[in-house]
């Protein structure tokens, strides 16, 4: 029987270079204050790193807008440094994830920069371009970050097509030397010592813009079919190379062609079906709503048990995503209490766990009190276009509260000296204010802190075969307040209980507990048939 690929097992840690660890004082993290910090996360037991965009790039998006795929951002460092983090992080077990955008570039990469030349450059087919309509854009498509999807070239007369930032530009994949150039990039860091990538809204790959087609286009999945041949199977290792695709319109049906692994494409897919349940249907993510458990329960279930052509990426926060504490929990009274909980209700299920830099502490959102301290660009577009559409500051700042982008980039917070530790000079971003009562060093001390549940949960995971390949199954399904599931492997059965609101439960499960695993209380000992549930109380046990 086959050998099981290393990352069906792993736990995977996400690091937002700009804002982990300073090294040099200039206030923006980078990369050899990721090798200061290998030993913190040997301790904490994670088994890869996914490494946010470190490349060339000016910084419209952080990064998400490469000027140069092989050569490293002057303020993370050099290529040196890079080298030198993929050597050490290996020597502690811990492989390292590069993130990729292949779906556009910076307007300053060196193939854009030929491309708007001229209509004949060599380069022009490389991107998107196409003549006015009536003096005006090709057609309707919008921009993910406001506006339409096209901008105007003086040069040649000719728009662009930019799904994101104007300044980043829409790559041609019908074009074989994209292909072609792309797969290069792959076995270049491939050969550097890497061991897989997160790949950027690999879903546009395929778009259509004459027929406003952006993700899921028809090609799709061929362009992912022959980069798999002839980059991430480059080296032969194969399955060993993990794959994260980024795909925001996944459902089971398209996420099972991306990771079958007949199809020889990916090996797991981030869908965010869960992570849209917070807003008004079809209004996207400014215009909030409750969560319903019910619904959440929903979607996890059915990605669990339907979900049996591919392997689930478990996730509750990223980059782009607010803390999942000031979310789904309650980053106030019950910080500590509903950081555990939730992640228990995720690290109990079939998949592989992410954890995004600061979740294992509980860090919360943020709440700056001008726009002028956000320095996300999609932030920034919103509040000027709904300012202009007549919506009060207060009412866009409360939708930024909860959802903005930045709530997930200020500073690590490692301990309570000045910037939280994080910088000796001005950071890029402001720290969060709770840093002091919120950091590394404190949770490290505390025994009973969110830092050592995470880190016990890691170890668990890693030890249980049922964890890692048990069917799910859902429990008290209609309960409002309960979130119950248990997984099955042979003869092993695990339960998990978790209170998932402020308010005290008296439930009453059939089962004889064998053992407690880990529990967000004091529970030595645990009666099912007569289970007083706490606030936020989450309990993994054998039965």
């Amino acid at each position: 029987m086959a050998q099981e690929p290393w990352w069906k097992k792993a736990v995977i840690y996400q690091i937002y270079p700009r804002s982990f660890m300073d090294s040099n004082g200039d206030g923006i993290g980078d990369l050899r204050g990721v090798i200061e910090k290998l030993d913190y996360l040997s301790w904490l037991g994670v088994d890869a790193i996914w490494l946010s965009p470190v490349y060339k790039s000016p910084n419209d998006d952080n990064g998400y807008d490469i000027s140069d795929y092989t050569n490293i951002m002057d303020e993370f460092g050099t290529m040196e440094d890079m080298d030198e983090l993929i050597v050490k992080a290996e020597e502690k077990g811990i492989h390292i994830i590069m993130d990729m955008v292949f779906n556009h570039t910076s307007d300053e990469h060196q193939w854009f920069v030929e491309s708007r030349k001229s209509k004949d450059n060599p380069y022009r087919d490389y991107y998107i371009w196409r003549d006015p309509v009536d003096g005006h854009e090709p057609n309707e498509l919008g921009s993910v970050f406001s506006g339409s999807a096209w901008e105007f070239d003086e040069e040649t007369g000719q728009y662009f097509l930019h799904f994101y930032s104007k300044r980043q530009p829409d790559l041609n994949w019908e074009n074989e030397n994209v292909r072609k150039g792309m797969a290069d990039v792959v076995k270049f860091w491939l050969d550097r010592g890497v061991y897989g990538f997160r790949l950027d809204v690999i879903e546009m790959l395929g778009k259509v813009p004459d027929e406003m087609i952006g993700a899921n286009g028809p090609k799709l999945h061929d362009y992912i079919k022959e980069l798999y041949e002839d980059g991430f199977n480059s080296t032969g290792k194969g399955e060993e190379i993990v794959t994260i695709g980024e795909c925001w319109s996944a459902d089971i049906d398209i996420a099972s062609k991306y990771t079958n692994p007949e199809n020889k494409e990916l090996s797991m897919v981030f869908q965010f079906e869960h992570s849209s349940l917070d807003e008004v249907p079809g209004k996207g993510k400014w215009e909030l709503a409750p969560l319903k458990l019910q619904a959440l329960k929903d979607v996890f279930e059915k990605w669990q048990i339907r979900y049996d052509k591919g392997w689930n990426a478990l996730f509750w926060d990223n980059h782009d995503l607010p803390r999942i504490v000031s979310r789904f929990g309650n980053d106030k009274e019950y910080r500590v209490e509903s950081a555990k909980m939730l992640a228990l209700l995720l690290h109990g299920m079939k998949g592989t766990p992410f954890i995004f830099q600061g979740e294992e502490i509980g860090m919360t959102n943020v709440a700056f009190d001008t726009i002028d301290k956000y320095k996300d660009i999609e932030i920034i577009n919103m509040y000027n276009e709904k300012i202009n559409q007549g919506i009060s500051h207060e009412k866009i700042m409360e939708s930024i509260y909860a959802k903005g982008r930045d709530n997930a980039r200020t500073p690590m917070q490692w301990d309570n000296s000045n910037n939280a530790g994080f910088t000796t000079g001005t950071p890029w971003i402001d720290v969060n204010t709770n840093f002091s009562s919120i950091n590394v060093k404190k949770d490290i001390e505390e025994t009973n802190s969110v830092l050592h549940f995470y880190r016990n949960l890691i170890r668990i995971r890693k030890n249980d075969v049922c964890i890692q390949k048990g069917n799910y199954q859902s429990m008290m399904k209609d309960d409002e307040d309960v979130f119950a599931y248990t997984r099955t492997f042979e003869d092993m059965k695990i339960l998990v209980v978790c209170n998932f609101h402020n308010c005290t439960k008296d439930i009453n499960i059939n089962m004889d507990t064998k053992e407690v695993l880990i529990s967000n209380y004091d529970n030595e000992k645990i009666d099912l048939r007569n289970l007083k549930l706490r606030p936020y109380e989450a309990i993994m046990c054998r039965i």
